[in-house]
């Protein structure tokens, strides 16, 4: 049977700042190493992986709306997303994910659902055993089937699963929360396992537990209620109550990269962008995503990143310590992935901003326009259209486009296209702008 799978893409960004931000989430940043040259983000790992193992998976990722536009950037249109209208834990998420599974894609209640986090940083035989848990839900008399991972040393990170005995399968004998280290320790003595939020269940028996503690009729009527639902994650709202659970051990790679420290040691190289680091450095990691070089002497231990966002220059444990300083970071959004193409700002001055646009062959902006400044378009590579107040022209290198507030347009790419775009007005805002049918 094919493996029904649902990603949980979260995140607000913050551990792995400033490369990761409200926009784009640690799974987005292209950092692991698929050939000379280039690089892939953490969710298109997975989503390779695991169309590798199953290339007719129904893969689902569950997210926030902020999110669709890189989803759809980095894995193209075909990928199923159930769309978070607003943040509501993981149990609404879920539950969400399979209204869509069942009314949207047609799942039969029979079948079998697998779901995960979008970003672990896994093997391919992580997959084999996903398909592996999605079997025994099919077939267990249990309710839930849960993985759990064992642990490598014993972390305070994560909740325990002590099962009943030390088979492959087995009945889950408790629970236990994020303990220090010491209690850990203890856990593992037992056999405990990690709970790294990976499970499966029969369709039908989520989306009859849904109906129970949520009054909709099919996944539009939950969606429309979305924002009213309560906040309670997955486990709260059904693990704890459920007797049937079993546990299905997985003693392969399995990291959460979580943190630049755990970021790093996944990293092949030692840098990725414009860097140089002295053969006095040990264990120094850089990603730059700036135009300018890197240069880092004598260093040890040491994380460095730079984005548009700003710059890192960290020990690598004290890296794990930076969500409370992001907090009080108020930046403006420097660059996005959205689904045409991506953005970076240039500059910002008072009265104007300056944006490197790049659009992707065949795709184009919404016909919108604005009304509280004026626009100025430069393309500076490719060719493409524009659609300015309904008249269409096509562009080329060295071409300017001027669009006044209130008029609408859209730029679409025939090839890979670049345009500089300069906005003026004295009240510049994302909040300005109105689309318009064409």
């Amino acid at each position: 049977m094919r493996l029904n799978i649902v990603l949980l893409s979260g995140g607000s960004g913050k551990r792995l700042w400033p490369l990761s931000n409200d926009t784009r989430s640690k799974q987005f940043i292209k950092i692991f190493k698929i050939m000379a040259g280039e690089y892939e983000s953490m969710v298109q790992r997975v989503y390779r992986q695991i169309l590798s193992v199953d290339q007719t998976a129904e893969v689902t990722i569950a997210t926030s709306k902020s999110q669709v536009s890189a989803i759809h950037n980095q894995l193209g249109q075909n990928v199923g997303i159930s769309v978070e209208p607003c943040r509501r834990d993981t149990f609404p998420a879920i539950a969400l994910a399979v209204a869509y599974l069942h009314d949207v894609k047609k799942v039969s209640p029979k079948e079998p659902v697998v779901v995960c986090p979008v970003d672990p940083y896994v093997e391919q035989d992580y997959f084999k055993a996903l398909h592996k848990l999605s079997n025994r839900a099919e077939a267990s008399e249990a309710n839930l089937v849960l993985m759990g991972i064992e642990p490598t040393y014993p972390s305070a990170k994560y909740g325990y699963i002590i099962p009943e005995n030390t088979d492959d399968i087995s009945k889950v004998s408790m629970f236990k929360e994020k303990p220090d280290e010491d209690t850990a320790r203890e856990y593992m003595k037992k056999g405990a396992l990690w709970n790294g939020g990976v499970f499966a269940f029969r369709l039908g028996y989520v989306l009859e537990r849904a109906h129970e503690l949520i009054d909709f009729t099919d996944y539009q009527d939950l969606y429309t209620k979305y924002e009213t639902l309560t906040k309670i994650s997955f486990d709260y709202a059904v693990v704890e109550h459920e007797t049937m659970i079993e546990v299905m051990r997985f003693g392969g790679m399995w990291k959460d990269m979580g943190t630049w420290n755990t970021l790093t040691e996944a990293m092949e190289n030692e840098s990725i962008g414009k860097a140089i680091l002295s053969d006095t450095c040990d264990n120094v990691h850089v990603v730059n995503e700036l135009d300018v070089p890197v240069l880092c002497m004598g260093l040890k231990d040491v994380v460095v990143a730079a984005s548009p966002e700003g710059i890192l220059v960290s020990d690598k444990m004290q890296s794990s310590y930076i969500k409370p300083y992001v907090d009080e970071i108020d930046q403006q959004i420097m660059f996005a992935e959205k689904s045409w193409g991506s953005f970076r700002v240039i500059d910002i001055e008072e009265g104007s901003m300056t944006i490197k646009v790049t659009l992707n062959p065949g795709h184009g902006m919404n016909y919108h326009s604005h009304e509280r400044r004026d626009e100025v378009w430069t393309v500076v590579e490719g060719e493409g259209r524009t659609l300015v107040d309904g008249v269409e022209r096509k562009v080329t290198a060295g071409d300017v486009i001027r669009m006044a507030a209130g008029v609408p347009h859209k730029i679409m790419a025939d090839t890979l296209l670049q345009v500089i775009e300069v906005q003026i007005g004295e009240d510049i805002s994302v909040s300005d702008k109105k689309k318009w049918n064409h």
